[in-house]
């Protein structure tokens, strides 16, 4: 044997060493801790993610050499690399909570920033997976204070490749602030996500307080509005997150993937005239229209359980990929409040900066007055939520099916000539400033006013005189006058 093979045996035999360090995580006790939680490992997640046999590790021997000599650091915390979902190149990194809890240490700062930069600069969606402590308490003592700044860069990305953050564990901090720059957040249940856990709110404030009250996904999924989807597990956050990005382009200036099957082409709409009803004080549940109006399984709900009154979701039409915004007659008649609109306005921004086509359905009186709502901030979210209209510069498809009042109508798209592809109404549209009959006895009109007004508002034949409709259509033919426009170009 050469002197060179054998010191080649040497270095490879050390290298194999490290590595497998690596891959065993925090031990076999922690990895067994983990789970019993039933959660998955770090790797296990990664390996989850991606595609069978193409996770490609960077950054595995970091933690490794620690300058103190300290024993190493599994990874330091952190696993990440690229791969493939649905065949498309991704980037994803996975807090590893057998190591120090997941926490941040320099090399695990070092490691972060490398992945997004591998995102930010090779073009290609980044998923990370919360499930750490945040920075780590020992950092200010060691060398290199100064490390870089994943935060910085995960900002850069926005508006540039899909985002996704996964809370599948517990998460404070820097981890939890990464994940608020994200286009799609998902939390599994008994997840908890917070700026600052427990132990620290305690000595900060004298409050004690537990995890799940502090943060809980069901709080942040209803109330907060900082996650979008819960997940039953982690199984179901992994279908979502790997849905979402197959609905999504895999960067700005690429359309998203067209797929066609033959039973959404022929899909019936005679239901469509059942579930309707022409008068706008009844009600009917928008889901079922869209997912009617939708290609079979594919209407893909986001943030459920905030803002219940505005439906927001991906779905495709004849096989493309879109986003729709709309109302929610079953909740408070559609009215637009506060919540509503901040969720809405998320989604247009996303479907805006990634050149999907947006469909909006018109069924409301309005945004939500009154002084809960006025102190809620409604004023401000619903000029939020014009503002994003205004800046919308895709395809637009604006449908109105019923009720379109004031504000209400303009934050929903239906401005005319507002840079619509097509404005299409039903027959039923009842429309104007306010509903005729409030609007007219707050204004003080006579009997024979109100009802005059009540008769211009209703019905499409006015305002399709008057162009405010590109078109009026048998409901029946909805979908089709859709897809028309989704599939000119």
């Amino acid at each position: 044997m050469s002197d060179n093979r054998s010191q080649w045996q040497n270095l490879l035999k050390e290298l194999e060493r490290r590595q497998s360090t690596a891959e065993a995580m925090g031990g076999e006790q922690k990895v067994d801790q983990q789970h019993a939680k039933n959660r998955l490992t770090a790797r296990e997640r990664l390996l989850r993610l991606f595609d069978t046999d193409t996770f490609s590790e960077v950054g595995a021997l970091a933690g490794g050499n620690h300058p103190a000599g300290d024993a190493p650091l599994a990874g330091d915390g952190v696993v990440g690399g690229s791969g493939r979902i649905h065949g498309r190149s991704a980037v994803a990194m996975a807090e590893d909570f057998t190591v120090k809890g997941g926490s941040i240490g320099h090399a695990n700062a070092a490691k972060r920033t490398r992945l997004v930069r591998l995102a930010l600069e090779q073009r290609l969606p980044l998923v990370i997976m919360l499930d750490g402590a945040g920075e780590r308490a020992g950092n200010a003592l060691e060398r290199y204070p100064n490390t870089p700044n994943d935060l910085q860069l995960v900002a850069d990305l926005q508006g540039k490749v899909p985002v996704v953050c996964m809370v599948l564990g517990s998460s404070a901090g820097h981890g939890a602030l990464t994940g608020m720059f994200a286009d799609f957040i998902v939390m599994t249940e008994g997840a908890c996500l917070f700026t600052a856990g427990p132990p620290l709110v305690e000595a900060a404030l004298g409050i004690s307080v537990t995890a799940q009250a502090l943060g809980s996904a069901q709080m942040h999924a209803s109330q907060s509005g900082v996650v979008h989807n819960l997940a039953a597990n982690e199984e179901d956050a992994f279908s979502q997150v790997r849905y979402y990005l197959s609905m999504m382009p895999q960067r700005t200036g690429e359309p998203a993937n067209r797929i066609r099957s033959a039973e959404s082409v022929a899909k019936s709409q005679e239901e469509i005239l059942d579930l309707l009803p022409p008068g706008g004080a009844q009600s009917y549940d928008m889901r079922t229209l869209l997912q009617l109006l939708a290609d079979e399984k594919t209407f893909f709900e986001l943030q459920p359980e905030f803002g219940a009154s505005i439906i927001c979701a991906l779905a495709r039409i004849d096989g493309v990929s879109l986003m729709i915004l709309a109302n929610q007659p079953m909740v408070r008649a559609g009215a637009i409040d506060r919540q509503a609109a901040e969720k809405a306005s998320h989604f247009i921004g996303v479907a805006n900066n990634f050149g999907l086509p947006l469909l909006c359905l018109l069924d409301n009186p309005g945004v939500m007055p009154g002084p809960d709502a006025e102190s809620s901030g409604v004023l401000k979210a619903a000029g939020r939520m014009f503002a994003a209209q205004r800046r919308f510069c895709g395809q637009k498809i604006v449908v109105t099916l019923r009720k379109a009042f004031g504000f209400g109508s303009s934050v929903m798209g239906m401005n005319p000539w507002d840079r619509q592809a097509i404005s299409i109404a039903l027959p039923s549209v009842t429309l104007g400033g306010v509903p005729a009959i409030g609007g007219a006895q707050a204004a003080g009109a006579s009997a024979e006013q109100q009802a005059a007004m009540q008769a211009v508002e209703s019905g499409a034949w006015v305002p399709a005189d008057a162009m405010a409709f590109d078109k009026v259509v048998d409901p029946r033919e909805l979908r089709a006058e859709i897809a028309d426009v989704l599939t000119r170009n």
